[in-house]
């Protein structure tokens, strides 16, 4: 298995290496969404290139954690736990479609 901390770290080594932005958090919010937003246009064209676009935003992830603290690894694992106990109600949308609500809960408000 990966070690995401150990990712983390190498991450912001290379962004340290190359100079690539450190401090405007605000930017890296923006560029990993602008990495998302190419992925889904790769996919919707079904064009090549959409796991690469994936790696990009995991990257900056990766990056924005340790840059603020987080651990991502532990968030993914924690949340992974929550959503398993999550309860969902299926209904249809308007034109038929199946939609999934989030059922809240005093444990999951």
């Amino acid at each position: 298995m990966i070690d995401l901390k150990e990712l983390q770290k190498e991450v912001m080594r290379n962004k340290v290496e190359k100079g690539f932005n450190l401090d405007n958090m605000a930017l890296e919010f923006c560029r990993a969404h602008e990495e998302l937003s190419e992925a889904f246009s790769k996919y919707n064209k079904n064009e090549d290139g959409v796991a690469e676009e994936f790696a990009d935003v995991a990257i900056f992830l990766l990056g924005m954690c340790e840059s603020l603290g987080y651990d991502l690894e532990r968030e993914i694992v924690r949340k992974i736990e929550i959503n398993k106990n999550r309860k969902y109600i299926k209904t249809k949308s308007p034109d038929g479609k199946d939609v999934f609500i989030r059922e809240k809960t005093d444990i999951d408000p």
